[in-house]
């Protein structure tokens, strides 16, 4: 059934969110194809690494649903080629492989979310719904500005800047700041974060958490008076630089 939310997830100028899903088994292909259009979202998809590039440009789609393992290149290697057109692309992988240590390695490799098969349609689209909204896919809204020190970030145009100077966010990058943003000097678990920004437990990896927090150092603190602090035992607090 579908939710009543996901009636109001459309890209901001009113269309239909547009789905990429790249597999090599026709009856997956099929299955997400029906459920996708159900959400009202448009959806094509690929059997192959190259047909995924090529459809990628034709439809830039607003995020791709993509298997790892395909018959003429890996997942990993799609994500790099869509990306090098298309830089914000969310991508979220869909495989076969369980370990936790593949879940990670996607992560690394860029993926903003990962989903193992057999899976739940349900908790798939729960994962897009996610991953959709924070890579800017929902209508704009008023008020959409967030500054902490000389830390701003706009909700909308997703446009991020430290004393001016632009930086460039992942999708996830962006949300698990606009988290910490929207709450300044205030003290957040790891067990928060990955509720609010991922929407579900990692499969309890809180080391997810770790390794995209260190991500967004390099890119807001780099250089400059930190502003995101770990507290031991406690979790991670960003607060406007000292100096």
């Amino acid at each position: 059934m579908r939710s009543p939310d996901s009636l109001q997830l459309t890209r901001p100028d009113g269309t239909p969110i547009r789905v990429l899903t790249v597999d090599d088994e026709p009856a997956i292909t099929e299955l997400l194809r029906m459920a996708l259009r159900y959400e009202g979202w448009e959806v094509r998809t690929a059997a192959s690494g190259l047909g995924a590039v090529q459809t990628a440009r034709e439809m830039r789609p607003d995020v791709v649903v993509l298997d790892i393992m395909l018959p003429d290149f890996d997942g990993l290697e799609v994500m790099r080629r869509i990306r090098a057109e298309q830089p914000d692309m969310p991508v979220i992988f869909l495989t076969a492989k369980d370990a936790v240590d593949d879940r990670i390695s996607g992560l690394t490799a860029g993926g903003d979310d990962y989903v193992t098969k057999p899976f739940s349609l349900e908790e798939l689209v729960a994962r897009l719904r996610g991953l959709l909204r924070r890579s800017g896919a929902t209508t704009a809204r008023p008020d959409s500005e967030l500054v902490v020190g000389d830390l701003r970030l706009d909700e909308d145009s997703h446009e991020v800047t430290r004393a001016g100077e632009a930086i460039h966010l992942t999708a996830t990058e962006f949300e698990l700041l606009r988290f910490l943003m929207r709450n300044p000097r205030r003290v957040l678990s790891k067990a928060q974060i990955l509720d609010r920004v991922w929407n579900y437990d990692f499969g309890g990896q809180a080391n997810v958490v770790e390794l995209y927090i260190s991500y967004l150092r390099k890119k807001i603190d780099s250089g400059r008076e930190p502003m995101i602090h770990t507290l031991r035992g406690a979790g991670y607090v960003l607060k406007p630089a000292t100096g």
